[in-house]
């Protein structure tokens, strides 16, 4: 339906958009069409809220919602309606949020806790130059699943999802824990990756059917508070056990957290129905179809095909980083993944019959924008966030307790960003300007810390100021897209939207880690031949196990140790030249995001 045509009946006017200077003011399908309301498995059906609603006319009350359990619409034919926002049901988020912030918790937890250790790791398995697999094999699955959660909620529904997410988080981190080898620790990170992507999606898709949108900032900010809790927490914390009994139980010790979260879960979150399918989704879903009927209307061709298009180019760049760029093993997979890609979006638009990422929910401009700008900024904050722990360790010397508290300012000063940008937007109704200041103070936070990591002077307390200035731009801008993702998707394609958000966010992990991590690498390579002479066999061996295990470093003459930590400073510095350009990725996507004008119920 077009933004000028009749609304629904009770509708009330449009919203009020406001253009960004960048973006014409066409309107397309997916932002403009009014469809039935979405309640993505949370609730029962909406069109049984109303008709319960509807049945008894006599008591004005019965329009008010009461509580989650018994699934009412608050306010059917109030403000929430006339203002074109979804109705929401009332909840008591005081309950909820506890239960939810357990999951929260961990995934935030797991992140900065393999930060603070993956070296610590790859020095004990003797595969430092690996180590990237470490996150990587993580995000990997995370990715091809998070998205998927937008449509397993609406056949399961939300309850069941977040239960299978905290148990297959749970047994993944405890294979991690009783890991032999670098292969068994990234393939147990692999299936703690299908559920931490649960974790993260069921949360947020949740939230957003519970509150209004322009509360969802503050709300998210709220959430924000529980991950930065959990990110602060992971580097010192992993930092202590790596030091003191060991990096395994860094992972294994998650595993009783993730059965309470699971308990938590079963207890305290009501019995909640299987939803309905989208307006896009070509159909409904019945609450009594048998489980296979649901499970095959789940995109996994689509999921598959992404996945593989994303393991290779990971594995091409990888692979030039350690064994050249002209090697067959290289230039295959790397020349794969524009095709596989292209397969992935022919897959969605034309073919999966309920497409994760729909075609009309990826390509929208307004929703595209958001998209890329959130793909780029989260790139290179955690790019940044796992190579600067090679800096402080190998560059600086530092014990992995000792780098894993330098990350605790950057932690408060990203929560601080995230409370302001939820803050601000719920005041003013506005996010556009917010974002695009989010990644101008990201993009400052670079410039210190490439001076202070060698280029002018080595100094550990620049870099953390550097670290703590980005991560209050990228703790800004991550709530505002998110924002912006929301209040221009369609009523219906709502879940999908948010999904599809955590699809690119996820994307930007992986691809910004792998690109980071392989140039760190190339350089890292050229400088410690150059430096310690290509053409002497025992330059090499020290070269390799220098790149396989930073304890080799202690074990060396003080004058070639301090050559090899100037060696690692240099390729750190460099490992900032595709954090600038995706920086700057950033802020021109989201020059051209629309701003909607934020309205409450």
């Amino acid at each position: 339906m077009s933004a000028k045509g009749p609304n629904p009946a009770g509708a009330g006017p449009d919203p009020v958009l406001e253009t960004a200077p960048l973006l014409g003011p066409n309107n397309t399908s997916a932002t403009d069409s009014i469809g039935e309301i979405q309640d993505n498995g949370t609730f029962p059906s909406v069109s049984k809220r109303k008709s319960a609603v509807d049945d008894d006319d006599d008591d004005d009350d019965d329009d008010a919602a009461t509580d989650v359990e018994s699934g009412q619409v608050e306010d059917i034919n109030g403000a929430a309606a006339s203002n074109g926002d979804a109705p929401k049901m009332k909840a008591d988020m005081k309950t909820l949020i506890p239960v939810l912030a357990i999951g929260i918790f961990l995934v935030a937890l797991d992140q900065t806790l393999t930060v603070a250790t993956y070296a610590r790791m790859g020095s004990d398995l003797h595969a430092l130059n690996n180590t990237s697999w470490i996150s990587t094999s993580y995000f990997l699955t995370l990715t091809a699943f998070q998205p998927l959660y937008g449509r397993l909620t609406a056949v399961f529904g939300s309850k069941h999802c977040l239960l299978f997410a905290s148990l297959v988080f749970g047994l993944g981190c405890l294979g991690c824990g009783l890991s032999r080898d670098i292969a068994e620790l990234c393939v147990s990170r692999a299936v703690a990756g299908v559920g931490g992507g649960g974790l993260n999606a069921v949360v947020t898709i949740l939230v957003t059917d519970l509150v209004s949108l322009r509360d969802r900032g503050l709300w998210q900010g709220y959430i924000n508070i529980v991950y930065a809790c959990g990110v602060a927490s992971g580097g010192p914390v992993g930092g202590l056990l790596a030091d003191g009994v060991g990096w395994r139980w860094a992972f294994a010790g998650q595993f009783p957290v993730a059965m309470f979260a699971f308990v938590a879960v079963c207890l305290r979150l009501p019995g909640m129905n299987a939803g309905r399918e989208n307006g896009d989704g070509g159909g409904s879903s019945s609450s009594s179809a048998h489980w296979t009927a649901k499970v095959l209307r789940i995109d996994f061709l689509g999921a598959f095909i992404l996945q593989t298009a994303v393991f290779a180019l990971l594995f091409g760049l990888d692979n030039g980083s350690n064994e050249g760029w002209g090697r067959r093993a290289t230039f295959v997979p790397l020349a794969l993944t524009p095709p596989l890609f292209a397969l992935f979006v022919f897959v969605e638009v034309k073919v999966a019959r309920d497409p994760f990422a729909p075609g009309h929910v990826i390509l929208d401009p307004p929703l595209l924008a958001a998209y890329l700008s959130n793909f780029c900024g989260v790139a290179a904050q955690v790019a940044v966030y796992f190579f600067i722990a090679l800096f402080f360790q190998a560059a600086m010397g530092l014990s992995a307790s000792m780098s894993g508290l330098m990350y605790v300012s950057s932690s408060v000063l990203g929560l601080v960003g995230s409370l302001a940008g939820g803050y601000l937007m719920r005041r003013t109704g506005k996010y556009y300007w917010l974002t695009l200041y989010g990644y101008i103070i990201l993009l400052l936070g670079i410039v210190p810390m490439v001076l202070c990591a060698g280029a002018a002077v080595k100094s550990t307390a620049g870099v953390v100021v550097g670290l703590s200035i980005l991560a209050m731009g990228s703790g800004i801008s991550i709530t505002t897209t998110l924002i912006s993702v929301i209040a221009n998707a369609a009523p219906t394609d709502v879940p999908i939207a948010i999904a599809c958000q955590y699809l690119f966010r996820s994307l930007g992990t992986t691809i910004g880690i792998s690109a980071s991590t392989a140039v760190l690498q190339q350089v890292l390579r050229v400088r410690l031949a150059a430096s310690l002479g290509g053409d002497d066999d025992a330059a090499r061996r020290i070269e390799e196990r220098v790149r396989q295990s930073l304890d080799y470093i202690r074990q060396l003459d003080p004058d070639v140790a301090r050559l090899v930590r100037d060696c690692y400073a240099v390729a750190v510095q460099w490992a900032f030249l595709p954090v600038a350009v995706l920086g700057f990725g950033a802020l021109l996507s989201a020059a051209f995001m629309r701003e909607r004008k934020l309205e409450g119920r």
